[in-house]
């Protein structure tokens, strides 16, 4: 009986320090021996942790997005979520290749883009909005949070002009589940002929997990495909 005890507490120990190594990984991936500079900074009641793991990364930059987070996020958090985290990672990933990506409360950022896009800050107004979402992965279809994301990045981003970021104008080739900007204007043109309170409908639907296809019948009394019909017939939106 005491062997029995003696390997039950081993492998409970074994357990215990995979379990921490596996939080000190967790942990490792915003913050590291490989950070090349790393702030706090605490404004309008959220904290910002901005990490930087690449050497070459411009320092107007680094300060332009940081001055963005503040402007578009509490923003965000107060239409969208005021239950949305107050803190929030920024990582200059260089193992990243995508543009940016969000999990939880972390955004990992391609350095490249930004050595290439200087002016395009508003991935963090995109990406961001995405923390604020807070949706279960399953819950609501991609072109939704997508679209969502940049309806939101087209409402408050603070330098979309500069980075030549504009919403494209409806062509035949587009349809509704091409997300982000097509999905945005869509957006746009649903709250101006229809519901003007139909984006944060959306976002809580499928925040609280209650999306379904009927959402748009309930809201417009007609089906998404045949709103998106409408919407190809006369595409214009008001400025």
């Amino acid at each position: 009986m005491r062997l029995k005890i003696k390997k039950l507490t081993m492998v409970l120990a074994l357990l215990s320090i995979v379990f921490l190594c596996k939080a000190q990984g967790n942990w490792s991936n915003t913050h590291s021996k490989y950070d090349i500079s790393r702030k706090t900074i605490k404004k309008k009641g959220f904290t910002l942790t901005f990490v930087n793991k690449d050497s070459t990364f411009p320092k107007g930059v680094e300060e332009h997005m940081i001055k963005t987070f503040f402007e578009v996020y509490p923003k965000e958090a107060k239409e969208y979520n005021k239950n949305t985290s107050k803190e929030v990672f920024i990582i200059i990933d260089p193992n990243y290749k995508g543009v940016a990506a969000t999990s939880g409360n972390v955004v990992r950022v391609n350095p490249e883009w930004f050595h290439q896009h200087p002016e395009d800050v508003d991935v963090v107004t995109h990406e961001v909005m995405h923390i604020v979402q807070g949706y279960h992965w399953d819950a609501v279809p991609g072109w939704v949070t997508e679209g969502i994301a940049d309806f939101v990045r087209n409402e408050y981003g603070v330098n979309n002009k500069e980075a030549n970021w504009t919403l494209p104008n409806y062509n035949a080739h587009q349809n509704y589940t091409d997300a982000y900007r097509i999905t945005a204007r869509f957006f746009i043109w649903l709250q101006q002929n229809y519901d003007k309170n139909l984006v944060k409908e959306l976002n809580l639907a499928a925040r609280d997990k209650t999306y379904t296809s009927s959402f748009w019948n309930e809201k417009t009394g007609k089906t998404v495909d045949e709103l998106w019909h409408i919407y190809g017939e006369n595409p214009t939106i008001k400025s």
